[in-house]
């Protein structure tokens, strides 16, 4: 198991825990004095309405603070996601969607706007949120001592922001851990930046789609440059696709091999990318042996079926060369088929051409093979 789960379990048991130490005390002794004493269905509405206020309220402020500090750093918005609810920027335009999101409460993805500032600034971006929080949870506590003291229906007011200000709290505490968990937190972003701020934007530049050529100003060291594998693995993955889609198989395999000598390094989810990019430019560019040999040798069941389970296009088309190529399965063939539309839309604008030809030559691939599934050849991609 891997550092990052073992933190992650950690701080989940560790938000579980004083979340159910403090409804079975503190709120249970209030219930005891409440207005309402003994009525269960207003219990259970008064926990309801608190927990989803606090959420809410956290993520609104969280997210809100990102959007902020994005705009002071000199950072282009490119999606904004609140529980799902998602606004995001088409070829210029603010577009609305249910999307998902990597975070606890929702997501916003930036890219440097380096047309209205050489040199964006992350800090903000990454601070702003924190902050925002951190004052909504103070104004909540002096919102319960400002009720505190009452009886009858301000009591439970004051308790309603005692909640929400615990449940903030535990966002909040989730949200500056150092440390790589399930889902990019602010805390290790912070890590990230280790005085190399280039770098950074470099990264976010590639998780979220890239800038243009005639918009980027050329501040990135060559240092900076050659330790993509290290730093940067969401870069040097972007380099991969480029190298895939020009047919240059010997490079990929040298970047891949670069990015795997950080394994331990690496994110569950950049991991699983990194090795089935290994094993796309495999079966694309080897013989039959060769390809039967390493599949049996390097790629686990377990391996396997996390191909099966992923929703990204990188790893679909893998898994729909396995299915087709390796394991003769139309079912599973299709089932990896199923998924494309869907992760074609979520590819960064940058990749998404490359990305349609990589998958349609995949899907050629199995065509060839098996010219009687008549229905797959209804997925190829179109720009």
């Amino acid at each position: 198991m891997k550092k990052e789960n073992i933190i992650g379990i950690v701080i989940y048991l560790l938000v579980f825990a004083v979340a159910i130490i403090y409804g079975f005390t503190i709120l249970q002794t209030h219930f005891q004095n409440s207005a309402f004493n003994e009525q269960i269905i207003y219990y259970a509405i008064y926990i309801i309405v608190s927990v989803f206020s606090g959420i809410l309220s956290a993520g609104l402020l969280e997210e809100f603070g990102h959007l902020l500090g994005a705009k002071v750093g000199g950072y282009k918005i490119v999606s904004w996601c609140l529980l799902y609810f998602t606004i995001y920027l088409d070829k210029d335009k603010r577009k609305f969607k249910f999307g998902s999101y990597n975070g606890l409460t929702g997501e916003t993805k930036i890219v440097p706007n380096y047309e209205k500032k050489e040199n964006p600034n992350p800090y903000p971006y990454l601070l702003y949120g924190p902050i925002f929080l951190l004052a909504w949870i103070v104004a909540c506590v002096v919102m319960f001592f400002n009720f505190k003291n009452y009886s009858g229906i301000q009591s439970d007011v004051a308790y309603y922001f005692l909640t929400i200000g615990v449940i903030s709290s535990l966002v909040f505490i989730y949200n500056i851990v150092p440390a790589k968990l399930d889902s990019l937190t602010d805390g290790y972003r912070l890590t990230q930046i280790k005085k190399d701020i280039p770098a950074f934007n470099e990264l976010l530049a590639a998780e979220n789609g890239g800038v243009s050529t005639q918009e980027k100003v050329t501040i990135i060291s060559e240092e900076t440059i050659k330790k993509p594998a290290k730093f940067i693995p969401e870069v040097a993955l972007n380099d991969v696709i480029g190298l895939l889609a020009k047919h240059d198989y010997d490079g990929a395999f040298k970047v891949l091999g670069e990015i795997n000598e950080h394994e331990q390094e690496l994110s569950g989810k950049v991991e699983v990318e990194v090795k089935s990019q290994y094993l796309y430019a495999v079966i694309m560019s080897k013989d039959k042996l060769e390809i039967d040999a390493y599949y049996d040798k390097e790629v686990p069941f377990a391996l396997r079926r996390e191909f099966s389970n992923f929703n990204t296009l990188p790893v679909i088309r893998t898994y729909l060369l396995t299915a087709g190529l390796l394991d003769n399965s139309q079912s599973e063939s299709l089932l990896a088929l199923k998924k494309v539309i869907k992760a074609y839309k979520n590819v960064p604008a940058n990749r998404k051409h490359d990305e349609l030809v990589l998958f349609n030559e995949a899907l050629d691939k199995v065509i060839e093979a098996h010219p009687k599934w008549e229905e797959i050849s209804n997925y190829k991609l179109y720009e």
